[in-house]
């Protein structure tokens, strides 16, 4: 992927109202949240990750790392102007094989995920370590030592990786929806695994659709978003760039992660742990764990909540993410 010549920190200022744009005028407007433009960064091993900033750089730097096959967009704007409000620098970026950010070469078949599936099959094109070396690749050349680590599911995954590889550099972790690479936790609900291994989608229309069906599934009961709000994800999905072999490369290194109970047994960085008790993707079991895993961390487990993040609790999770980072000062 060519890098363009700007890497400034051009922004630019969004003021986001809390209620419809027919509110009275009285109605309270959040402060004004510096938002970067897309921008791009070139890491060591040919890799060049997409990322996009929210807030004051003087702010405490929280880097958002988000699941399997999402782009950055996949955190709402809404979102990251909430934390940024709370005094965080917000970072979200394309993982690599996702979005805007550099596609990594090496097959892997469906076989081979069956194979991995049962502990066997050659090594995957990458790991989730070599994930979790982007996001520090990612501070690095934004001049950040330490920061605050926020991962939803494989995200969730790539944050603890973080914290096990250098736990020194994340100044709090928050596990979102995630587990523990333990295989008896945070199972995926077995009618899942058709739409998973589902031929990918040749067409814009075919991607809309099949997500709709998948999120159908795996969203929060209790907290239904409307058809055309999951079209609209999708299609920005879609037209951000969608790799059927980078979601199949993503979900090797998924299958070929250890179990980091033990690691993470050894871990004191301040730790929040969310998880829906709806969720069919990833078990609650799998945030249970991961909470009993880390000595001292919150757990927060939400009734009527799956796989994703409501409009109606980004409010409660940016309060709780804000409240564990306080610990670690």
């Amino acid at each position: 992927m060519p890098v363009p010549d700007a890497l400034s920190d051009s922004t630019r200022t969004a003021e986001t109202a809390d209620s419809t744009a027919d509110a009275s005028p009285d109605s309270r407007v959040r402060s004004a949240v510096p938002i970067s433009e897309e921008l791009y960064a070139p890491l060591p091993g040919d890799v060049t990750i997409c990322y996009q900033t929210f807030g004051d750089p003087d702010g405490e730097p929280l880097l958002l790392v988000m699941g399997l096959g999402g782009p950055m967009t996949w955190w709402s704007p809404e979102f990251c102007e909430m934390l940024a409000e709370r005094g965080f620098f917000v970072i979200r970026y394309d993982n690599r094989d996702t979005g805007r950010s550099s596609r990594i070469r090496g097959r892997v078949t469906k076989r081979m995920l069956v194979q991995r599936f049962f502990g066997r099959g050659p090594r995957p094109p990458y790991t989730l370590d070599d994930m979790a070396g982007d996001g520090f690749a990612l501070l690095d050349h934004l001049g950040i030592e330490t920061a605050h680590v926020c991962g939803i599911s494989m995200g969730g995954m790539i944050a603890q990786t973080m914290a096990v590889l250098h736990p020194g550099r994340l100044r709090s972790l928050t596990s979102m929806m995630s587990t523990t690479g333990r295989r008896t936790v945070g199972w995926q609900d077995p009618r899942l695994l058709p739409m998973m291994l589902a031929r990918a989608a040749q067409t814009r229309e075919a991607y809309v659709a099949g997500s709709a069906r998948v999120w159908r599934v795996i969203g929060s009961p209790d907290y239904p978003e409307t058809l055309d709000e999951v079209q609209e994800r999708a299609g920005e999905t879609w037209d951000r760039g969608v790799s059927a072999a980078g979601v199949g490369r993503q979900m090797a290194a998924i299958l070929a992660q250890p179990d980091r109970s033990r690691q993470l047994r050894e871990l004191t960085v301040p730790t929040l742990v969310i998880h829906g008790m709806a969720d069919k993707m990833v078990h609650v079991s799998g945030g249970r764990a991961t909470s009993h895993a880390i000595p001292g961390s919150e757990l927060l487990l939400v009734p009527g909540m799956g796989h994703d993040v409501p409009e109606q609790l980004r409010e409660t999770f940016a309060d709780a993410i804000a409240r564990n980072a306080a610990r670690a000062s």
